[in-house]
């Protein structure tokens, strides 16, 4: 191959590259009007309480605060705090098929916890406020693997509307819903465990 062929490979490499670095992600009106109905929250806090739970634990009558902490084109960051423990964190995508959930779990020192980035995938266009995300495979075989088989049917949804973000979990014979006023911002909190500032 001579000089002029190898230069026309790489402009053509580059600027592949190039496009595909930029190209949008593929999404759907009720996904993107969703995502960006959040991200209009970004860098503002608050404070929520516990509506539904029917297996009540004494550790969500602590203080709970969400804080929209980082947003861009494709990902939303959302730590959720519980009084002291700044253990968890949100993570909402654009993927390309639609959009994913994840939760980002650590240890005070920032390090993983055991179980962690387990969450669930669209299986379908939802709604402006609402989304719902199936327990992905990778969920299912952590929560096997963790001893945790009740959790292999979860179902989180999140909805979003102008005065209250709700996140929910449900499966056979568990329901846990967390409603935030939006009306009310907050001072936000420190960065979550693992992150920084």
């Amino acid at each position: 191959m001579n000089t002029q062929q190898w230069v026309l490979v790489f402009l053509t490499f580059s600027s592949s590259a190039a496009f595909a670095k930029q190209a949008p992600l593929v999404s759907i009106p009720t996904h993107d009007t969703f995502f960006s109905s959040i991200a209009h929250y970004c860098d503002k806090a608050f404070e929520g309480k516990v509506v539904v739970d029917n297996q009540p634990s004494s550790a969500f009558e602590e203080k709970l605060v969400m804080f929209v902490r980082k947003c861009d084109q494709a990902e939303l960051q959302i730590p959720f705090y519980v009084g002291d423990n700044a253990s968890r964190t949100w993570i909402i995508k654009k993927t390309g098929s639609g959009l994913s959930l994840k939760h980002d779990h650590r240890l005070k020192d920032g390090t993983d916890d055991p179980v962690t980035m387990y969450g669930g995938h669209t299986q379908g266009a939802g709604y402006n406020q609402i989304q719902s995300f199936p327990v992905d495979q990778y969920s299912k075989e952590l929560f096997t693997h963790q001893g945790l088989p009740q959790s292999i049917t979860n179902t989180w949804q999140i909805y979003i509307y102008p005065e209250m973000f709700s996140y929910r979990l449900v499966r056979e014979g568990r329901e846990f819903r967390v409603d935030f006023d939006l009306t009310k911002p907050i001072l936000p909190p420190p960065a979550p465990w693992g992150y920084e500032d």
